[in-house]
């Protein structure tokens, strides 16, 4: 499907030929021209452009471990990220370029600076133009024609670093193989078939040559897990036209799926209901819409009979996955999400989910734990933090730091983090169940429970809520 778009932000329209030619000419640079070797950690750091893509996939075809960073981070942060992965080279936009520029004296390691999108002349020799490279995406497609580098890459090297922050300290970078990459495309393609065969249903064979495209507006970061391995690279596969933007503007996405036609939308549950609730949403043609996916957060139990009620003929899909899990390890889909609408689903055929209690024991049908969840999904250790691996790798399984409980049919309801679960009076309070009885007020869209210092009970139960 070379000639089938693949990218669109804005104006640019990228066809997967046209990202082919810029990925293996990009690729031959970082590995002649750049000196990256297989192991060598390439940072690629920006809004959703194209160029994310190609830099990512660049790294990835020659055996280097592509490095995405939140475009979001200061210059610090960025500082922080580039050190302790050891980048070699970082692939940027203008404006995190000027976040590093300070920082750059600090990291010798880091070799080269590639910019995209446009950039003045430079004194430093270590910054060059990724435009001079390889071109701006309009020119990708008259690109001559060349192969992929030779590499030699087995499934379980180390493909990626995806940094994720926890409660405490500093950012960890999760790091995963290529098995873990392909397997949660293939996880994810397992959980929805198992909706249509506990129907009865014989599951939809589609045919990306032929069949039409899957238009999915991605209105979450690449840098993300869902944004990288439940959106990118399945769309290599299926065939998918991914269109982006520059920031989330609801209005502007409305637009968007009126004019390109959007089968797709969601992400997290807060842009979900934002489409759904605009008071403007009648006067725009949403008739394509045929999914509405989440996950990243608690989603609220009402969402998915406000789905069904306004896309008659859409599917609602919520998920559970953690950057260490390579993102959704469990995807709770279609007539199942509406009977379990407070579940995030069952896991995959190739994962294992087991409920763990505080003396380390495995807990039976609907007691409540710690959830673990093992499979060729999860990532294989932090880099270059051995102690926080030991705590989170056991044996082969992910610790989550999730509560919650598994049904006779191995669904999963997660009821709080470990972490952030209120203790009021020696009462264990889950804040999702009292999150869930708020959203059946109808003036209510969202909500969060927070602890209150009390001098007597130890915590009271507060809410933050939107309507």
């Amino acid at each position: 499907w070379g000639e089938r778009e693949f990218l669109v932000y804005q104006d640019e329209r990228v066809t997967f030929s046209a990202h082919y030619k810029a990925v293996a000419h990009l690729a031959t640079k970082l590995r002649d021209e750049f000196g990256v070797k297989q192991g060598d950690r390439v940072a690629v750091i920006m809004r959703n452009y194209p160029q994310w893509s190609v830099g990512f996939f660049a790294a990835l075809v020659i055996g280097a471990i592509a490095t995405p960073m939140n475009s979001w981070w200061t210059g610090e942060e960025l500082e922080y990220g580039l050190s302790d992965s050891g980048a070699k080279v970082a692939i940027v936009d203008p404006e995190k370029l000027e976040r590093i520029r300070e920082h750059m004296p600090k990291l010798a390691q880091l070799k080269h600076v590639l910019v995209a999108r446009g950039m003045e002349e430079e004194a430093d020799p270590r910054i060059a133009s990724l435009d001079k490279l390889i071109g701006s995406p309009k020119a990708w497609a008259k690109l001559p024609d060349a192969p992929m580098p030779e590499a030699h890459i087995a499934p379980e090297d180390d493909a990626t670093i995806m940094y994720t922050s926890g409660t405490t300290g500093k950012p960890k970078g999760a790091l995963a193989t290529h098995r873990g990459i392909v397997s949660n495309v293939f996880n994810g393609m397992a959980c929805q078939s198992r909706h249509f065969l506990r129907q009865g249903q014989k599951p939809p064979v589609r045919d990306p040559r032929v069949d039409p495209p899957r238009i999915p507006l991605l209105a979450i970061p690449f840098f993300h897990a869902t944004g990288a391995f439940s959106n990118l690279v399945p769309a290599i596969i299926n065939a998918d036209k991914i269109v982006t933007m520059y920031k989330w503007d609801v209005v502007e996405a409305l637009e968007l799926i009126q004019s390109e036609k959007i089968t797709t939308i969601g992400g997290v549950p807060a842009i979900a209901w934002q489409v759904l609730e605009h008071p403007h949403r009648d006067k725009y043609d949403l008739s394509s819409i045929q999914f509405v996916a989440y996950g990243g957060a608690p989603s609220a139990p009402e969402l998915v009979a406000t789905i069904k009620r306004r896309f008659p003929n859409g599917l609602a899909s919520n998920g559970w996955g953690m950057t260490e899990t390579c993102a959704a390890s469990c995807v709770n889909f279609g007539k199942d999400y509406e009977l379990r609408p407070d579940s995030c689903g069952a896991p995959g055929p190739a994962m294992d989910f087991k409920m763990v209690g505080s003396k380390g024991e495995t807990l039976g049908v609907n007691e409540v734990g710690e959830l673990w969840v093992k499979g060729p999904n999860n990532c294989k250790a932090y880099w270059n933090k051995p102690e926080a691996t030991a705590k989170t790798y056991i044996d082969g399984w992910v610790v989550t730091g999730d509560i919650g409980r598994m049904d006779e049919e191995g669904f999963v309801f997660l009821l709080d983090r470990a972490k952030d679960m209120l203790i009021r009076g020696g009462e264990n309070i889950y804040c999702i169940e009292v999150e869930s009885a708020l959203y059946d007020h109808p003036a209510i869209m969202d909500a969060a429970i927070v602890g209150i210092p009390h001098k007597v009970l130890g915590e009271e139960v507060g809410a933050v809520v939107q309507v």
